[in-house]
């Protein structure tokens, strides 16, 4: 993939900019701070003062127009306290993390999606422990739920940033109304209508699992909201640990219900083929026959809104917009699958420490979600400050205190096995591999 970024140049003349005023200001070119220091705009960030000319690096996967969001989220704290943030986003992120860390050059914070990696470099005690602001202002303003994934032995070591919500059906609203079909708010329903769409003629599901290496990751979403909807949670928790086996008799029931839809000629695979096309088709394309009519529905997370192409009113009433994967067995509560980013310390000086409790604070959680395109399970996110519909329900979904959260099951075990023969099982799977032997396979793997 094609990694761009904002031209460096940019950064360099705004950096002159900031020090010329700086220094009119104050009478010195070592202040960083810009002419914002002092004013009401920078009332907020008095508790992070004491550390203007010191530079903080971070290192994540999110790039391109993405990375861009992330530096004008913190353009008023830096030029506010006069600590410069040094941002690096890197495709191959999760490979050359542990490669940096481990040799020596670990960033000052980094964003790790998984929790098992967030485990691994505590574990080798790579990683140092929140300081006390950034600890009570966590346990302020992120729910436990969250909490927990950051936590090794004991140590909350990871902060929860962003989030997406991955319990969503995409439709169109808009053929949905043409054709007189209502959405589901039960496993049965969604069934009875899949069943009804298909006799017109039209698949009513489309999907695809083709990612380059993460081939595969799709269908494993898929399984672990079956796994929570008919199990519940405790069973899933059992599952992600490896304190049941990967192929105990509720998985593999799981399994063959989620294959009920996704291995069903009868509904797969609208606007692409049958169920084989699954595996070659781009899970970022996949969901787009739902816009042209060529199939009705498509299972995929919040942040699927960016696939659609630009002009694509994704809203209750426009081309494309979301409803909650239903629940199978209500006794088990109304169960949602996420995932986020942590962010986590490898060095410990003031300065890291106070950004770091900033990205837990509700200035920059809002400051973040006003820019659009993003949502996070930080309490202090004011929904106002979420312009886009999809995201808006997905904040209310986290927001739910009578949901049950879970995190992407995948990202919670061994990279060999979530990453690995669970990715690559599913493929199997999805190409014909019976349900028995692919869960065999992978329980085989779990060292």
């Amino acid at each position: 993939m094609a990694v761009f970024t904002r031209p460096r140049q940019a950064f360099v003349i705004a950096g002159v900019i900031g020090l010329a005023l700086s220094a009119t200001a104050c009478g010195t070119g070592d202040d960083k701070k810009s002419s914002k220091a002092g004013s009401a705009e920078c009332a907020a960030y008095d508790k992070y003062e004491g550390h203007d000319g010191k530079k903080v690096s971070i290192y994540a996967s999110i790039r391109d127009a993405e990375a861009d969001l992330l530096r004008d989220s913190w353009k008023t704290f830096e030029d506010c306290t006069g600590i410069e943030i040094d941002y690096e986003g890197n495709a191959e992120f999760e490979a050359q993390l542990p490669v940096r860390v481990d040799g020596g050059n670990a960033p000052d914070l980094a964003f790790v999606p998984q929790p098992g990696l967030v485990k691994r470099f505590a574990d080798a005690s790579k990683l140092k422990s929140l300081g006390a602001d950034t600890k009570t202002m966590a346990e302020q303003n992120l729910p436990a739920d969250w909490l927990k994934y950051g936590t090794v032995n004991g140590t909350l070591y990871g902060v929860p940033l962003g989030a997406n919500v991955k319990s969503f059906v995409w439709y169109s609203p808009k053929l949905f109304k043409e054709k007189g079909w209502t959405v589901p708010t039960s496993w049965d329903d969604m069934i009875k209508l899949s069943d009804t769409i298909a006799a017109t003629g039209v698949k009513p599901w489309c999907a695809g699992i083709e990612s380059g290496d993460a081939t595969g990751w799709p269908a494993t979403d898929w399984i672990e909201d079956v796994i929570l909807r008919t199990q519940g949670p405790e069973v899933y928790d059992q599952w992600t640990t490896h304190a049941i086996p990967f192929n105990d008799p509720r998985i593999v029931d799981a399994v063959n219900r989620a294959g009920t839809i996704l291995k069903n000629e009868k509904y797969m695979n609208g606007g692409f083929g049958g169920v084989k096309s699954i595996g070659t088709t781009a899970f970022g394309e996949a969901g787009l026959p739902v816009t042209t009519g060529k199939c009705a529905m498509h299972r995929q997370a919040s942040f699927y809104a960016n696939q659609f192409p630009e002009g694509t009113k994704v809203a209750e009433d426009g081309d494309a917009f979301a409803f909650y994967f239903p629940a199978i067995d209500t006794a088990k509560g109304k169960p949602v699958l996420g995932a986020g980013e942590f962010v986590v310390g490898f060095t410990d000086r003031p300065e890291v420490q106070a950004v770091q409790t900033y990205l837990a604070s509700a200035e920059y959680v809002n400051s973040r979600a006003k820019l659009g395109n993003w949502v996070t399970a930080n309490n202090k996110l004011d929904i106002a400050n979420v312009a886009s519909p999809i995201d808006k329900l997905s904040v209310q979904i986290l927001q739910d205190k009578t949901g049950v959260f879970r995190f992407d099951g995948s990202d919670l075990m061994p990279a060999a096995v979530g990453a690995g023969t669970f990715w690559k099982g599913m493929v199997e799977w999805i190409n014909g591999k019976d349900t028995a032997s692919v869960l065999q396979g992978i329980e085989s793997s779990w060292k």
